[in-house]
């Protein structure tokens, strides 16, 4: 199973995705709880060049995270779904496509199709979209915020706007969820959603 959270940054879908991972160890299945960009080493360097690194052109940035997604698909996420494990991953393919596709204005489709190629067409099992207001979500913030982070208010706005439409797009796939509800709250409607996949 493979399940993938979304979300702006404090919105409070790493939280989750912690606390899902934690849920299925407790009922004693195997899994890799992961994030992107990261989860190898070299993903792990593409990270720190993109959230800590000099300001770049929008396709230098999208393109490296679409880098940093094909060598975690490869080296982790592919391996571990073969061995029969769960993974849980804090962000994929559609943080790319709300922040580089519509925030940076890349276009969504443009995205999509670059990292599906670059990851041979893997998608998540399900999504859970963590939907928070944008103003929220940076009163959230706490300590020194990365490139990404420092982006302007409407850089933010597009960002949320491009994983509303997402939802919208694939009702299939994405659960949404009140990111301004409890943490326990919102975790056990991940793991009744979960239940079902199990």
């Amino acid at each position: 199973m493979f399940v993938t959270f979304e979300g702006l940054d404090w919105s409070g879908k790493s939280t989750q995705a912690a606390l899902l991972a934690d849920w299925l160890a407790d009922q004693g299945r195997t899994g890799l709880r992961t994030r992107e960009p990261g989860g190898t080493p070299v993903a792990e360097a593409v990270r720190d060049v993109v959230l800590h690194g000099h300001d770049m052109s929008a396709w230098a940035e999208a393109a490296l995270y679409a880098a940093a997604r094909a060598d975690h698909v490869e080296h982790a996420i592919r391996p571990a779904l073969e061995r029969g494990d769960d993974v849980v991953c804090d962000r994929y393919i559609d943080s790319s496509v709300a922040y580089q596709g519509a925030a940076r204005g890349l276009g969504t489709e443009r995205v999509r199709d670059l990292n599906l190629m670059v990851t041979s067409g893997l998608e998540a099992d399900r999504t859970f979209l963590v939907l928070l207001d944008p103003d929220e979500a940076r009163a959230r913030g706490a300590g020194a915020p990365d490139r990404i982070e420092r982006e302007d208010d409407a850089f933010w706005r597009r960002a949320d706007e491009g994983f509303r439409t997402l939802a919208v797009e694939n009702p299939e796939r994405i659960v949404t969820l009140d990111g301004a509800g409890s943490p326990d709250g919102i975790a056990e409607v991940v793991r009744e959603h979960v239940r079902a996949l199990l």
